[in-house]
Order: structure tokens, then sequence, then C-alpha cells
């Protein structure tokens, strides 16, 4: 590849960008996209703004960008939580370390790179990209030194930067968990693989357990329940309440007459139900039949987990690391996640299948890996016009063409690798659900994992022993030969790898924040139901499982090619400038905090940097030695060992701060809730706060021209209260649900017979709309 098929890629993609993002500050300030737009806060803040005029509704404008620049790191906490910050601060570090790293090779490494070797150089745009790499430097050249000392640069800053950013975000996290409000999953531990046995329940078994090794410090604890016919019940009704509840107050006729249109649902007419006023529905209430007869069932469906609750957050802490039993495999204890953050449906897989699950979801995402090296090895077929040409002979006359060979080789591998790639976070995903993970935020991690695995693997190592099959395992068998392979083969994929910087790195940021599978759902949504009422409900959690990968695989790239092919690095600083724009925009408006991890990805993120750290120096060591620089090489196995010892030392200093929680912290919290009197109000939240099946109630106001009807909350009898996990079921909401399907089936019946508003009335409903949030 020459510079000219490098320009043409990095025009094309420049050009997306700048109309994507164009576009974006024009379809942001219509009324239509806010749920798309500002799902956040539409969620969170409930906050309206006032549409601009008609003409600065269609002009673009950069306001975004200077929102989220002037936006603090105390805001971002605040409205994303730690994880948030956390993700940023990894695009803080690429954007310091890299900024360092390129103006040492830019101004040091590349100039000896471009003059290495005594030849005559073409006009820039017809220079291949090779000259600027490590391979024109001629053998024992004494310039090699001052790649070494680079290497030495940018490991140090590095390592420094690391540090700093490490022990920042430690003492975050402990501010964090010292200073948040009472959280019950500081005082819940989650109890699994509980024994079973015919005299008595799960929950007889849990209680008797823990008054009897736990009596001073055990509080109640709560069963879990298998997840199958009820939990789904309960779930689709609660959406179509929601749903219709929505419907009913913005487009249902309430002043409808009695009619003798039959109902599609039970058969009746549709007036014969009617919303009931509070005194109708204390009477209706009272003439409930007993549901007694639910609680042997319950018991029936409960499985051999449980949360356990505790008095002090101390007591459940020791609890949750102490082995309850002999048999490791019994009476099993982990901390339990946040109540939003619990994965309900993994709770009630037994035990003893987790490591099983494991394994082979292990051996999938191995085989996945593996079959992946097809579209890889035919992505860098297109790479070389060379193999294309002999593989499909009918296409010499095309590639001859230089516009199309400057487009097939700069551009289009890098975007069918992008394209294939997209298909693995939710095969990775579905992965790490199988795998038994007991919160979400737990399973985004192990996604998480995965997905970098599998990208480090199949962009990076396939991608440089590029060929067949077969060569590519033969590397694999003989690892003593992987540095002398990555010195001969990195240098020759550097430029594949800009491309795939430009490609998946420029055009993914302005894929990101135009968000156009959300933009889709809502237009087809508009265009469906004939409304622009925007649901607060359909905000996002971010997707850390894709991006941080994608942000630490770039790392990667830029460190293992700083000194091997600095042009790399300059597009690497525009991509992680405007991915620090970008993402802090989608934290203020598009993405909610569901629930907080306190920051653990950190760990995975400084890991990855060590790696890339380690293989960028294996690499240099490797590339010395072929260009038989004996004192370069000596220089950098000294440089291996002290990243790797500076890894240990980040290893025990801040790591268990991740992994754990500190007594000190934990005993001072308990300390200060007694002196304040709160710790029993904290136990009685505890009883309510994990609640596997809940139909959330919402108070709603149906006004009319001659009646209105309001429907508030009900009394469950204690047949079903007795059970804290179906504490919240409202069996009027039930009731209602049923209503609201009778009368819709009527009101569209109804509508069928009505003339259509005219042109006037139209335009009045449009300005009304156009009065969003």
């Amino acid at each position: 590849m020459n510079v000219s098929a490098l320009l043409t890629s990095a025009g094309i993609n420049i050009a997306i960008s700048v109309v994507l993002l164009s576009l974006y500050s024009i379809l942001r300030k219509q009324p239509g996209n806010v749920g798309v737009y500002f799902g956040r806060r539409l969620a969170q803040e409930h906050t309206r703004r006032l549409d601009p005029y008609w003409l600065d509704r269609f002009v673009p404008s950069p306001s975004w960008i200077a929102k989220a620049w002037s936006t603090s790191e105390e805001e971002i906490l605040q409205i994303g939580g730690l994880d948030a910050v956390a993700f940023l601060r990894i695009l803080v570090f690429s954007i310091r370390i890299f900024s360092i790293a390129a103006i040492i090779c830019m101004f040091l490494v590349l100039p000896l790179n471009y003059y290495g070797q005594q030849m005559i150089h073409k006009q820039i745009p017809s220079e291949s990209l090779d000259v600027f790499t490590i391979t024109n430097v001629e053998e024992g050249s004494k310039w090699l030194w001052a790649h070494c000392l680079a290497l030495y640069i940018i490991s140090f800053s590095a390592c420094i930067l690391l540090y700093f950013e490490y022990k920042s975000i430690a003492r975050m996290r402990l501010a964090h968990i010292a200073k948040s409000p009472p959280n019950p999953s500081h005082f819940s531990v989650l109890v699994r693989a509980i024994p079973w046995t015919a005299e008595e329940s799960y929950s007889d078994a849990v209680r008797n357990f823990f008054t009897n090794y736990h009596a001073s410090s055990y509080l109640s604890h709560q069963m879990v329940y298998r997840s199958g016919t009820v939990q789904k019940l309960m779930s689709d009704a609660e959406k179509v309440y929601k749903r219709l509840s929505h419907f009913a107050s913005t487009s249902l006729d309430q002043t409808c007459q009695p009619s003798l249109v039959r109902c599609g649902l039970c058969g009746g007419t549709a007036n014969s139900f009617k919303m009931l006023s509070e005194s109708d529905s204390s009477e209706h209430v009272e003439n409930k039949p007993d549901l007694g007869h639910f609680d042997s069932t319950m018991i029936q469906k409960e499985c051999g987990a449980a949360f356990v609750f505790f008095k002090t957050r101390y007591a459940a802490v020791v609890a949750s690391q102490v082995l309850q039993s002999s048999n490791p495999m019994l009476w099993v204890t982990d901390l339990a996640p946040e109540p939003h953050d619990v994965y309900w449906s993994n709770l009630c897989i037994p035990y003893k299948q987790l490591w099983i699950r494991k394994i082979v979801t292990l051996l999938a995402a191995t085989v996945l890996m593996f079959l992946f090296l097809i579209p890889v090895t035919f992505v860098q077929g297109l790479s070389q016009l060379e193999q294309l040409q002999q593989l499909l002979p009918f296409l010499k006359g095309i590639l001859k063409k230089k516009y199309i060979s400057q487009l097939v080789t700069g551009y289009l591998p890098s975007v069918v690798l992008m394209l294939f790639l997209y298909i693995v976070p939710p095969v990775m995903m579905l992965f790490s659900a199988v795998e038994g993970s007991i919160s979400r935020s737990g399973r985004k991690k192990s996604a998480c994992k995965k997905i970098l695995y599998f990208t480090i693997w199949n962009v990076f190592f396939v991608n440089v022993f590029s060929g067949s099959v077969i060569s590519q395992l033969d590397v694999i068998s003989s690892p003593k030969d992987i540095p002398t392979q990555l010195a001969k083969a990195v240098p020759r994929q550097a430029t594949f790898f800009i491309t795939y910087v430009l490609t998946s790195g420029w055009a993914s940021l302005s894929s990101e924040i135009m968000q156009p599978f959300a933009l889709l759902c809502n237009l087809f949504n508009r265009f469906k139901h004939k409304s622009r009422d925007i649901s607060p409900d359909c905000a996002m959690s971010f997707p850390y499982q894709t991006e941080v990968p994608k942000v630490l695989l770039f790392g990667l790239l830029g460190f293992t090619c700083a000194i091997l092919e600095p042009l790399i690095l300059p597009f690497l600083l525009v991509y992680f400038f405007l991915g620090y724009i970008v993402y802090r925009n989608q934290f203020l408006n598009v993405y909610i905090s569901k629930y907080e991890s306190r920051g653990e990805i950190w760990p995975i993120v400084h890991n990855t940097t060590i790696f890339s750290l380690v293989l960028s120096q294996v690499i240099a060591l490797g590339v010395f030695g072929l260009k038989k620089s004996p004192i370069a090489s000596g220089f950098t196995i000294p440089l291996v060992i002290l990243t790797l010892l500076f890894n240990e030392y980040c290893r025990q200093r801040f790591h268990p701060i991740f992994k754990n929680f500190a007594a000190q912290d934990l005993i001072d919290m308990d300390r200060r809730d007694e002196q304040c009197g709160r710790m029993e109000e904290i136990h009685q939240q505890l009883k309510s706060a994990y609640c596997q099946f809940s139909f959330s109630h919402k108070i709603v106001k149906a006004e009319g021209s001659n009646h209105s009807h309001m429907s508030d909350e009900r009394e469950v009898k204690p047949g079903l209260a007795s059970y804290p996990t179906l504490g919240r079921l409202h069996l009027d909401g039930m009731q209602q649900v049923v209503t609201w399907l009778s009368m819709l089936t009527f009101q569209e019946r109804r509508g069928q017979h009505q003339p259509k508003p005219t042109g006037e009335e139209s335009v009045v409903g449009e300005s009304v709309d156009s009065n969003v949030i």
C-alpha cells in the first residue's frame, strides 16, 4: 500500500465522520428524536427543553461538543457512576501516553525509518508505506539505539501514568463506597447449593442453619424461586400494563358510550368492564377470593438459593468469605449484587453445574475464535492484490485501475472485518449468560473479557500471521519462534492496522453518536403507532462489553506499532480525542446507569495495558535481533523484567481493593449508621429490597367530559404478601389489563368508522406534539 491509498481511506472516513456528526447535530434538535438522543435525561431528570427556532433545527451546530467538553468529572460521576468515570479515564490515559509517543516517534523515529537506507525516494503520494517502518532501517545500523530509547520513554511514561490512574480509581472507589447511601447489597449474602431434605423446606433449612451458626448477626432471609411460568407471566403482564396505561393516558376516549360490540378477549360487550372508584374498589378487594392456596405452590417453587440478610455490613462480608461447611460444594456464599443488578434467571442454576458450564462456554468461545480464521484470511487476501488476482483471474482488468486498487487495498479489508466482528458481542453475551453469572454487571464483565480476547486474537495475531490456516497453526505449535515471527510480520501488517483504526475507529464513533438502530426503531414506532409520545423506560445502559475491548485494542495497536510504524499515532490520537467527546456526550444524554459495579473494569484495563507493553517490548526485541543490534536487544530485556515487576507491585497494592471490601471502612459505616439511628430503618428496607416477582403499579388518571376515574394501590391478601418476593403483586393491575384490552379493541373498531381529521386539525396536532421534552 502506498501513501495515496492511505489518503483515500482517510478521506473516505473523514467524509463519513463529518457527514454523520453534522447529521447528528441536526437530528438531535428534532422533537421526535428526543427519546433517542436524550433517553437518560428523560428517564432520570424529567426535564423539558424549549425547541429551537424552525430554522435552527436544520442547521448543524457544535454546541453539543462544547457541552460535553465543559462537563466536569464530578458531574459525570453523579450522572453515570464510577464505571463511567473509569471508562473515560481509559481515554484520558490513552490521550496522554500516545501524545508522548507521537512527539517522540514522529520527530525521532520516523525520520530514521524514512532515511534508513541509501535509496532514491519517490514523491510522497507514490511512496510505499514500508519506507516509514522499521523494515527500511539497515541491518546493524547505529541508529537503532534511538528506537530503543523511544521504547524506554514510552514504557516508563505508560507505567507512571498507569500507577497514578490505578491509585486515583482505587481512591475514588473507596470514597464511593464510604459516602454512598446505605446499599442493601452490603447487608446481603447470596447463599447457593442449599442441601435439600424431605423433612424441611429450603426456607426452613436456611433459617435453622443461620440461626444456629450466625445467631448474633443473622437478621432474615428471602428465598429465590424457580424462574418459570410465574415470572414470565408477571413480566409480560407488567409490559402490557405499562403500554396500555400509556395508551389510555394519551389516546383513549374516556367518553365512550355503552355499545353492543363484542370484546375479543372475554366475549362481553365493550362496556362490560368499568373503572372502579375508591369505595367500589375497597368493597371489591374485600370480596376477593382467598389466595392462601398459593402458599404451598410457592413452597414447591423454591430453589436451592436464598438471600440472607445480616444486621451489619461487616457480618455480611465475613459470612460471604468464610467457608460455611466442610463440604465446599454446599452452603456456598457470595456477597449479593445490587437489587437492580441481580440476574435472576441464573440464581436457580445448581451450583454443581457451574464448572461444567464454564468449561463448555470456554470451549465454545475457543471454537468460535478458530472458526473466525476463515473471514480474517479472506480479509487479508483483499489487502494483497497479487494473491487476489491469482485467486480471481477475472478481476485483473478491474484491479489495474488506480482508484479501484486503492479502494480495495486501503478501505475494503477493514470494512469487511468490522462487519464480521459485529456478530461477536451478542454471541459472547449469550456465552456469559450460559456461564451462570449472578449479576448483570458480572455478565457484562465476563463478556468484556471474552470479546477482548477474541478481538486481540483475530484482529491482531491472526492478521499478523496472515496466510493459510495451516501456516498459522504452525506458528502456534512452535512458541519459541513467536518473537521472531512477530518481528517479521508486524511491520508488514502495520499499514492494515492504520486503515483499521480509520474504519473501525473514526466511523464507529460516528455510528455510536448517531444511534442508527435506536433511530430506526423510533421512526418505525412513530410510523406504526402514529404517536410521538416518548417512553422514559426505553433508556439504554452503556455497552461496556463492546466499547472497553474496542478502546483497549486500539491501545494495543498503538503500543506495538509505535516504533515500528509511527504513522499510526496521529490517527489514534484523533480517535481518542473524538471518542472522549462522543462518550461524554452519550453519558450525559443517552445512557442511564441502571446498576453500579464501582469501577471493576479498571483491573481489566490495567492488565491489558501491561500485556500490550510487554508484547511491544518482545516484538522490539525480535526486531533488534533481526537487525543484528545486540546493544539494543540487551537493553530491551531488562525493560521487560521491570514492566512485569511493576505489574506485580500494582497487583499487590491495588487489586485487592477491587476484589474485597476493607473491614475498617465497613465497621466505620456500621458505627455511623448506629449512631445516627438509621440501622432499624435499613433493616426494614432489606425485607423488600430484593423482589423477584414484582408488578409495579402506577396511578393512572383518566379525565373525560362526563366523569373521571382514578385507580390506586390496593391491598393483597396475606396468602401472597407473606412471601417477600410476591409482596408487590397487585391483582387490580391484572384486572385493569383486561379492562384496557377490552376498551382498546372497542376503540380500534370504533376508529374505523370515524372520519379522518381535516388539514387544520392535523396542523394543530403537529404544533402540540412539537412541545416535547
